[in-house]
């Protein structure tokens, strides 16, 4: 089964499961960075993060997927997002 990974969060678990993750996207520079180094797979730009909103990708950039992987964004729960949780837009 084909999977797209947003928000850079669970690639690992569907692989190591038999999936193929066709998209990954996330909008923060130095997450594709490490992304990229990480999963790129020889540096084939076809398995490189998409950088940039989600809202703003044109669905016809995104590969045909079975499933949609993706996780509420971390920071905002952690000392990085000075523990703001819920009271922040992100959280």
């Amino acid at each position: 089964m084909r999977f797209i990974d947003l928000f850079a969060g669970i690639k690992i678990v569907f692989e190591e499961n038999g999936f193929e993750c066709v998209f990954s996207n996330d909008f923060d520079r130095y997450c594709k960075i490490t992304y990229d180094y990480n999963f790129s797979e020889l540096l084939n730009p076809q398995k490189e993060m998409s950088l940039g909103d989600i809202a703003k990708i044109s669905s016809d950039k995104i590969p045909d997927f079975d499933i949609l992987a993706g996780g509420f964004l971390c920071q905002p729960f952690f000392v990085a997002g000075y523990k703001q949780g819920f009271n922040n837009k992100k959280g």
